[in-house]
């Protein structure tokens, strides 16, 4: 059971979430992702060859995984705001 406040003591008010708060942490988050990216490029520097479309080069694998890592989620974000734009242009359809 919890104790009643003390008398003459002010309630603590809650303070509202704001965008600011939200960017700090998102901020924090990518900066301890991009400190583990650079720790795995740096601890994968062996080179290998690699190929694409007839093409071929030498690139130390860490370096090849985070391209086609960025790769991959560029077309997943391609794909991600195809769809929000179809949703919006339906939902503005049956708006009107």
């Amino acid at each position: 059971m919890a104790s009643p406040a003390p008398a003459g003591a002010r309630p603590r008010e809650r303070i509202d979430r704001t965008r600011l708060s939200g960017t700090y942490k998102s901020l924090l988050a990518g900066t301890l992702v991009l400190i583990l990216l650079l720790v795995f490029i740096l601890e994968n520097t062996k080179r290998v060859k690699v190929t694409y479309f007839g093409s071929s080069g030498h690139l130390a694998l860490g370096v090849a995984l985070l391209i086609a890592a960025v790769a991959g989620a560029l077309i997943v974000g391609i794909a991600g705001s195809a769809r929000i734009i179809q949703l919006r242009k339906h939902a503005k359809r049956t708006r009107s």
